[in-house]
């Protein structure tokens, strides 16, 4: 369709840039510690805090994408997430509620995070069904935008003492990251509003929001939506989480864990594409049984005492799993419901998002409530979570399989395709 190179460019290249700001106290949270004398429960906070407002929005930022197109909704988030992301830096230690200023800042800057289903409706308007995993995967791997505050900000960390005239301004520490996300996104929202097509897809335009939630009625959307916390609700939770937990558990600077964390954030964002011409090719339910069975095995290997090398070895393995299996779990939705794609995805992606929320706040209050430790809490939490959703969806394909003989050959070949009804 013309046009719609366009606009899985520009909405990649904005996902990636609120993805990147919605993230960012992922890597900023040991200098703001410092500041505001954090516990690592408060830490949590503030890493699940943006997570949450990312997701709550979900459902209804992908059904305004599917009224008013994609191109209108993801400019103006872009622009209204500008204005706490600029705000973060007032936020003041010495206040007497310095901490919940910064986690009222932190809400608003999460609504980066309801980017996602805004380009998922707006990407799926403008390409046919045989292409919709691919460019739904490519326009995914915008997740790679967790790495880079992981792999900028460091660098601008340690390059801010030397620029004195910083300090005049109250920009010598972690506050000028948040400024300069904060323009970015002004001048990227221009970029979406001149560059994409001025005529967009609206493929909702008209239909009642009550037709519009029908679909959401069914357990088959639900169990979408478990499968997500699983592949990015997870995703997430680990990509905030990890810097802290290697400088906690392998005691590395902070800057080596930022960029050890990217070794899990890239596979775990730039697969997404091959994971999404997979499900084209075979079929999205044989690829997150694939996904499942890496991330499970990952997972529990990293609840045992590994060294640096081979822990890394398994986070690595983690998040090629989760790249994967993030685009095979939207060819699912994509597929059985391409009228309603904002609705459904919007429900996924908040449940999804959701589990963002609860990760890193069951990690730090299983670390703090039992004798497990911090690597038990975390990884035995993401294995118990890995299983749990793996048995759920066996069981489902075991009925459907009861109830047709064709479906059966297909998934003892590991190949099954999407065939109604599944339950």
């Amino acid at each position: 369709m013309a046009g719609s190179g366009r606009v899985l460019t520009m909405s990649t290249l904005a996902f990636t840039l609120l993805f990147a700001v919605w993230l960012q106290f992922g890597i900023l949270q040991d200098p703001i510690a410092r500041e505001f004398g954090l516990t690592t429960t408060q830490i949590a906070w503030l890493i699940a805090v943006p997570a949450l407002n990312g997701s709550l929005w979900r459902l209804l930022t992908g059904i305004m994408a599917d009224w008013w197109g994609g191109r209108v909704t993801m400019a103006g988030l872009m622009l209204l997430t500008a204005v706490p992301t600029f705000g973060v830096v007032f936020a003041d230690a010495d206040a007497g509620r310095g901490f919940w200023y910064l986690l009222l800042f932190a809400f608003g800057i999460g609504l980066a995070g309801n980017s996602f289903t805004i380009g998922t409706a707006w990407n799926s308007a403008w390409f046919p069904p045989g292409r919709q995993g691919l460019a739904l995967g490519v326009f995914g791997a915008g997740n790679v935008g967790a790495s880079v505050t992981k792999l900028v900000a460091p660098g601008l960390l340690a390059a801010i003492p030397a620029v004195g005239w910083l300090a005049a301004v109250g920009l010598d520490n972690w506050r000028l990251v948040p400024v300069c996300y904060s323009l970015l996104l002004v001048a990227a929202a221009a970029a979406v509003w001149v560059i994409t097509p001025r005529e967009d897809r609206k493929p909702s335009a008209g239909i009642p929001l009550r037709k519009m939630l029908r679909p959401l009625r069914e357990l088959r959307v639900w169990r979408f939506s478990l499968y997500y916390v699983v592949v990015f609700g997870a995703y997430v939770a680990l990509s905030g989480w990890m810097p802290k937990f290697y400088t906690a558990v392998f005691d590395v600077p902070l800057a080596l864990a930022g960029l050890l964390t990217s070794l899990f954030i890239f596979p775990a964002s730039l697969l997404r594409p091959l994971g999404g011409w997979l499900a084209d090719r075979f079929g999205a339910r044989g690829v997150l049984w694939a996904s499942f069975a890496i991330m499970a095995i990952s997972s529990a290997a990293m609840c045992f005492g590994l060294d640096l090398a081979w822990f890394t070895v398994a986070l690595v393995a983690l998040g090629v799993g989760m790249g994967v299996g993030k685009a095979a779990v939207y060819k699912h939705v994509a597929a059985y419901y391409p009228a309603d794609v904002g609705a459904v995805g919007g429900l996924v992606g908040c449940l999804g998002g959701l589990g963002a929320v609860v990760l890193p706040l069951a990690f730090a209050y299983l670390d703090e409530w039992t004798a497990w430790g911090i690597q038990v809490s975390t990884f035995g939490t993401m294995t118990a979570l890995v299983i749990v959703t793996t048995a759920w969806m066996g069981a489902v394909i075991y009925r459907m399989a009861r109830k047709d003989k064709n479906t059966e050959d297909l998934v003892t070949k590991g190949l099954a395709q999407e065939y109604s009804p599944v339950q």
